[in-house]
């Protein structure tokens, strides 16, 4: 089962369950359609493969499926730049996990 990780891994941007926003690979690593697009290129900077749009959980399926609160943060190279127009924050140094 998918883990809907709660923000952007780059900018660190809220992506709720719901969000047509939210970018994921095969290994679920998470990001925001901005930095997805305009940063990564629509290519994971962790393991190379394709970000594409995290299906949404039906909300009815939420309760006994709760997404995560697991925050995950990494700094990439990319990320070190101003973050793409619509993408508020900017990226941190090292990992940091908040749950």
């Amino acid at each position: 089962m998918l883990e809907l990780r709660p923000n952007c891994e780059c900018c660190d941007r809220d992506l709720p369950p719901h969000s047509d926003q939210a970018r994921i690979c095969t290994f679920e690593c998470t990001f925001c359609a901005d930095c997805a697009e305009a940063r990564f290129h629509g290519v994971c900077p962790n393991c190379e493969g394709d970000l594409v749009a995290r299906p949404i959980r039906p909300d009815s399926k939420l309760h006994r499926f709760p997404a995560s609160l697991r925050r995950v943060n990494k700094a990439h190279t990319a990320c070190a730049r101003p973050p793409p127009a619509a993408a508020p924050g900017s990226g941190r140094d090292g990992w940091s996990v908040t749950l």
